[in-house]
């Protein structure tokens, strides 16, 4: 078959994102339904956009990092020491709809489960000023950890405590 001959292919129709957004239930996400563990504003930045003038996907994990190390910094008592710390074991995010720029941004963790050497954080990131407006949500786990040896070590009491 000659380049005359093969089909065209079909053209990306432009498209606005907002129509394709998902509507989220609260009975299917934990974070719209669990106890607000922590909140905080954020603000996108400029280096934050990719090639769409979009927020680049992997930002999205950036202010997650943010916000749980915001909560963190205020937890009471010692989380953190040369032989517990804190690592990101896994995330689940899932994409709602596009940030643009400009924009301010509200996160929010709600802790969704302890276990015995970790737990899972709920996240939603919304838009400021309208908390109708979902860009991502989904979770994290955190597992502490002994950086010596890459072994697991009880959750500390502190963080017991600021989550339940």
């Amino acid at each position: 078959m000659s380049r005359a001959e093969k089909p065209a292919k079909p053209r990306r129709r432009e498209t606005d994102a907002s129509a394709h957004a998902v509507a989220v239930s609260p009975v299917a996400n934990p974070a719209a339904t669990t106890p607000l563990l922590f909140s905080t504003a954020l603000t996108v930045r400029w280096r934050d956009l990719d090639a769409f003038n979009h927020v680049n996907n992997s930002v999205f994990l950036t202010y997650l990092e943010e916000a749980r190390l915001q909560w963190l910094k205020d937890v009471p008592g010692p989380w953190f020491d040369a032989h517990a710390m804190p690592v990101l074991a896994a995330s689940t995010l899932n994409y709602r709809r596009p940030i643009e720029w400009p924009a301010s941004l509200h996160v929010e963790l709600r802790c969704i489960r302890l276990g015995s050497s970790s737990l899972t954080l709920a996240h939603r990131i919304l838009d400021a000023g309208d908390a109708g407006c979902l860009y991502c949500d989904g979770e994290v786990t955190l597992v502490w950890m002994d950086p010596s040896n890459g072994r697991s070590v009880p959750l500390p009491q502190a963080i017991r405590s600021a989550c339940g």
